[in-house]
């Protein structure tokens, strides 16, 4: 049987934001004023916010909360909170534009690396939503960047096997309640300017799955690449404060160094070129990021427009910023039958992965 007989195809994508947004210049305003007994250089701290390209975010509470969350249990709860929240707020609009109910879903995949809960908030959502007490939960904590296009793949996979299933994946991420107030360092000043909060929900259907509209691409194939001895390029050390960034200033250079390769190989076992790629959808991760997978790829002009759209917008969502890239491709309605896209994103691992789609 041809592997495109097997292949799942993406239903539907919600996107859901926080109703509390900020313009760039008023958190530089708040982290000048927050940091001006302590940091040397304020100015350095202004030019690296506005590096980032970022004209906004989207937060999980008012600016006027923050500072009353002293301790990492406060910010674990806010975030366990407004997840919960988000989280609920995305699977719906997913399942809405799917035309599917709660109990349609049969495994509940679910990424983030902003907060921890046990139970994990899958458990509270399939309770909030009224999803079967037999639906399978996977939640998985760690992958951060990579995880929106590494839970794509683990959920087709498991749509491979269970060809007559729905499967939904949920990213919720609220990078804003991990900031680490104390920390001066370059990387949480440059951390504190790029992310945002959002979540995302992927409905995915097995190939025998009937009944639905099945306007979105298959998942045709999906490649795991995982680099040796990069731990430290990107994650968190876990502080007694909680969360503190590690974010090298290599990740650039580790996505110029591996991204063709990996991308050139992936495609050559399905006898494919670059060129006949149509759709890029790359995760945001800042601007050096997206200028390095332009150039390492010598993509076309515009290639990567809804990424760079997307950092501007809301600025980088960890795990669920390259599904609202690839929500507002399917929103566009602008690929044709035939087309062929790739999902792709790199994260703590260091490590990549690929999602190879087709209309």
């Amino acid at each position: 049987m041809p592997v495109e007989a097997l292949a799942p195809f993406v239903v539907s994508v919600g996107r859901t934001l926080p109703s509390h947004y900020a313009d760039q210049e008023s958190l530089i305003a708040a982290f000048r004023k927050h940091w001006a007994s302590q940091h040397y250089n304020l100015e350095r701290l202004e030019e690296l916010h506005r590096a980032v390209q970022v004209s906004g975010r989207y937060l999980a509470l008012p600016i006027s909360e923050y500072e009353a969350l002293e301790t990492f249990a406060k910010r674990n709860e806010a975030w366990r909170r407004a997840a919960i929240d988000l989280g609920a707020s995305a699977i719906g609009t997913a399942l809405e534009k799917a035309g599917l109910a709660a109990t349609d879903v049969d495994h509940l995949f679910m990424v983030t690396v902003t907060g921890i809960s046990t139970p994990s908030i899958d458990a509270s959502i399939v309770n909030r939503l009224g999803m079967r007490p037999d639906v399978k939960r996977t939640p998985i904590f760690g992958l951060g960047c990579v995880a929106g296009a590494a839970g794509t793949a683990r959920a087709s996979d498991y749509l491979r096997a269970y060809q007559d299933e729905v499967s939904v994946l949920l990213s919720v991420e609220l990078c804003s309640l991990t900031l680490q107030r104390e920390d001066l360092s370059i990387a949480n000043i440059i951390a504190s300017g790029l992310f945002g909060d959002g979540a995302a929900a992927l409905v995915l259907a097995g190939a025998q799955r009937k009944g639905l509209r099945a306007t979105g691409p298959r998942v045709l194939s999906t490649k795991s690449v995982f680099y040796p001895n990069t731990e430290r390029v990107m994650g968190w050390d876990v502080v007694d404060g909680g969360f503190k960034v590690v974010l090298s200033a290599k990740v650039p250079e580790v996505v110029r160094q591996h991204i063709r390769q990996d991308v050139d190989s992936f495609l050559l076992s399905h006898g494919l070129q670059r060129a006949e790629i149509s759709h890029w959808i790359a995760h945001t991760g800042g601007p050096k990021v997206l200028e390095s997978f332009q150039s390492a790829l010598e993509l076309p002009s515009g290639a990567l427009d809804r990424s760079w759209h997307s950092l501007s917008e809301t600025g980088n969502l960890s795990s669920a910023s390259v599904l609202f890239v690839l929500g507002e491709l399917l929103d566009a309605q602008v690929a044709r039958p035939g087309e062929y896209g790739l999902l792709l994103a790199m994260g703590p691992g260091f490590c990549s992965e690929l999602v190879l789609l087709q209309w």
